[in-house]
């Protein structure tokens, strides 16, 4: 049985579809098929320790990962940007759920590349209560070993289709990290980890939270 949110991305992924003429949706499959047999933006495994970090949030108030794990276990959700229709889903999706996270203890932690204005924006759209954080660089993202770098035809389909994810990023890297979701203990062990290299396949929040329920 299909998840809310996965109901959610088929519909969008139908609509893009039909909206897309084939050129575009050739080189986005290519990009994520040459990302898969990579060694590019593979993460962190169950049983490794969680690189610490501190990032700002998006009101540039500064959060540290072991900090927060002193108060319970983290759910660390890595996400493209704002500008990415399938980030806002799950962002929104985590939302829901928020207050059953902290009901056992936890805390969310969501961070992309964005410059803190940007995760503001991200924040404020989606009505998030929780920790929107911005690695400008992508430093921590390379600590999980999830960044990766967007091939130049698809750099290009993004520009046509006015993303502008250097100026989101604040740099011309056209750098992002996959999109990636752990569940971290208090002594700073990844216990659940989800990481694939197509953006369209993403842990289901319900499911994260069960795996939190279990730990």
């Amino acid at each position: 049985m299909k998840t809310e949110m996965l109901e959610k991305y088929d519909q969008y992924i139908e609509k893009f579809k039909k909206n897309a003429d084939q050129d575009t949706q050739n080189k986005m499959k290519k990009a994520i098929e040459e990302l898969e047999n990579s060694e590019e933006g593979e993460g962190l495994n169950s049983g490794e320790k969680a690189p610490n970090f501190r990032l700002p949030d998006a009101k540039g108030q500064t959060v540290e990962l072991y900090d927060q794990l002193k108060q319970g276990p983290v759910i660390l959700t890595f996400y493209r940007g704002g500008w990415c229709p399938y980030c806002n889903m799950e962002l929104r999706e985590y939302q829901q759920i928020i207050d059953d996270i902290h009901d056992e203890g936890a805390e969310l932690i969501a961070v992309s590349p964005e410059v803190p204005d940007q995760s503001l924006s991200t924040k404020e759209k989606n009505e998030l209560e929780y920790h929107v954080l911005s690695d400008v660089g992508n430093e921590v993202t390379s600590d999980y070993n999830l960044v990766y770098q967007l091939p130049d035809y698809l750099i290009e389909v993004y520009k046509n289709k006015g993303l502008d994810v250097d100026n989101h990023n604040g740099d011309d890297e056209w750098k992002l990290p996959v999109s990636a979701t752990y569940i971290i203990n208090t002594d700073g062990t990844i216990i659940f980890d989800y990481t694939k290299a197509d953006y369209k396949d993403r842990a289901e929040p319900s499911e994260v939270l069960k795996e939190l329920k279990q730990a």
